[in-house]
């Protein structure tokens, strides 16, 4: 990407320096609990998988990441020093892409009558409280509906670029780029008629888990708009950056990631879409530039 002369946002928390590896105690988030469902659900129908549970539990109450056993986080402490200058380097490229999705989403905005009221980015290292939990660098980036912000640890590039296969520095603006799409959808009272299907339908976490792919994908196609404009107004991408992009999409998908834990593929435990699926909406995204080609939830 070519960010050089681009201004930096100034809707940034940088928490580095209040961050810590561990968490500072509390019980487990929503969010990690979400992440973590997919794996525990089929565990909850033996007695051993009971007792796997519990030992995770204990293991996590002790500060320990029980993902690192499966290849989905790291151990749960920060071992590159905080604001070194590889991290200084990348806060200032996240500000970039920020203020790049800032003028995108404004101008998409306003071609439909609205106002965009920019969110926050909080970069942290380790371990921070968020209005939906506490954030945790296992649980990868993510938005919170509860105070309207974004939060990322840096090292979950490295994870992705080291474990996944998927580095580059517009792999890395994709992610920004989706967690953005995904505050776009609260705007648009998305992510409310979500969670009220989802109260509404109780304990049909297939159901359940068959929307929020829906949602995941629409954050991934608005991704993909954010990227056309980059691409053809602003002319801030470079060759193979589209590619980067697609690469991340795709190894991040739920049967990737399925595979890489060592476990069956199951559609019916999807949270997030298949490789497949991810890259082929961001893709349609990148394609047409146009927010109403993202309706994921007409397929």
């Amino acid at each position: 990407m070519r960010l050089d002369d681009e201004r930096e946002s100034l809707n940034v928390e940088d928490r580095r320096g209040s961050s810590s590896g561990r968490r500072s105690g509390g019980g487990m988030s929503m969010g990690t609990m979400m992440m973590l469902w997919p794996i525990i659900r089929p565990l909850l129908r033996t007695k051993f998988g009971w007792a796997i549970i519990g030992a995770g539990a204990l293991a996590y109450m002790a500060g320990f990441n029980p993902l690192s056993l499966v290849g989905m986080g790291g151990s749960g402490t920060t071992t590159t020093p905080v604001n070194s200058a590889k991290e200084d380097q990348q806060v200032v490229f996240m500000k970039k892409v920020l203020a790049s999705t800032e003028d995108v989403w404004r101008e998409i905005f306003a071609k439909h009558g609205a106002r965009y009221k920019e969110p926050k980015l909080v970069i942290y290292r380790g371990y921070t409280h968020s209005g939906c939990g506490g954030a945790q660098a296992e649980m990868g980036p993510f938005y919170c509906p509860a105070d309207k912000k974004v939060y990322l640890d840096l090292s979950f590039f490295d994870e992705l670029a080291r474990n996944l296969n998927a580095p580059g520095d517009f792999a890395q603006a994709y992610v920004l780029a989706h967690e953005i799409g995904h505050y776009v959808q609260d705007l648009e009272g998305t992510l409310s008629k979500v969670q009220q299907a989802k109260q509404s339908w109780g304990g049909s976490s297939a159901r359940s888990n068959a929307l929020q792919v829906k949602v995941e994908l629409q954050a991934d196609c608005y991704a993909g708009v954010w990227g056309y404009y980059a691409k053809n107004k602003f002319h801030i991408l470079s060759p193979g950056d589209i590619e980067e992009a697609l690469n991340a999409a795709s190894s991040i998908g739920d049967d990737v990631l399925m595979k890489k834990a060592g476990r069956a593929v199951r559609p019916d435990a999807f949270t997030h879409g298949s490789a497949a699926q991810r890259a082929a909406w961001f893709k349609r995204g990148f394609d047409t530039g146009d927010i109403r080609q993202c309706n994921t939830f007409g397929q």
